[in-house]
């Protein structure tokens, strides 16, 4: 029976048990069943456990070493979903608490499994939209790795930290502007949109894109902005022709 099949009073309950189940299974150091939940088919009963290890870390500090060594446990385990579960769970923690988790997200990035290095970039975005310092210095460590793939999901997870804090990624952006590969500089053009149209970021996204020297990047992303005004107008905080009008004034072509 899949989670949203329940009634809302037979979920609160079931994430309920799983919390108990967790905690219980944390306090006698993985005695238990407690990992059937982050080997779930459902994804939502796998999220009521990762978030149940998020906030058991953050109220039982007694508890944190062991929940990081079961953590270290189950992203060596063979079922993918466990793994994925396990670094969800260290975004949680991460969010307030990077230093213990980090080693994990350095494993996680290149495990084999694509569910699981998409929960890392999905956690490095919740993460470093909430605790930007060392979240950051830990992505800035891959931005120059010599596989694409890895260049490419670094510059997609740290894109929800600028949509509000442009400034904070826009650097290191920069520094991906001479890339080589299609995907990774595709991507750096649609992030270069995405913390482009809320509030204040405008002008802050414009002034870096000034000292930036490739050309045609700089078109690009210019081109995207502009796109992104229309796709969201519902959203940004100027009208398409407001953005225009801005990027004629300030953009030093």
């Amino acid at each position: 029976m899949s989670f949203y099949s329940l009634t809302k009073e037979k979920r609160v309950l079931l994430v309920e048990q799983v919390h108990r189940d967790v905690l219980s299974y944390i306090q006698k150091n993985g005695q238990g069943d407690a990992i059937a939940y982050f080997a779930d088919d459902d994804s939502y009963i796998r999220k009521s456990a990762y978030l149940a290890i998020g906030k058991i870390y953050t109220d039982n500090p007694f508890l944190q070493k062991k929940i990081i060594a079961i953590l270290f446990d189950f992203i060596s385990e063979p079922d993918f979903k466990i793994r994925q579960t396990a670094v969800n769970a260290a975004g949680e923690i991460g969010i307030g608490y990077f230093g213990p988790v980090e080693r994990i997200f350095d494993i996680c990035l290149f495990d084999k499994h694509h569910s699981v290095r998409n929960a890392v970039i999905g956690s490095v975005k919740k993460m470093g939209n909430k605790n930007p310092a060392p979240v950051l210095l830990w992505a800035k460590k891959y931005l120059h790795h010599p596989d694409k793939e890895i260049r490419r999901e670094i510059c997609h997870g740290i894109e929800l930290r600028g949509r509000t804090h442009p400034q904070d990624i826009l650097d290191m952006l920069k520094e991906l502007q001479h890339d080589k590969t299609a995907r990774v500089k595709n991507t750096l053009i649609h992030v270069i949109g995405q913390i482009s149209y809320k509030t204040d970021c405008l002008p802050v996204v414009i002034a870096n894109l000034n000292t930036w020297d490739n050309q045609e990047i700089i078109e690009k992303s210019i081109d995207e902005i502009i796109a992104v005004h229309d796709r969201y107008k519902d959203f940004a905080v100027l009208s398409q022709k407001q953005a225009i009008d801005y990027i004629t004034t300030h953009f030093k072509r």
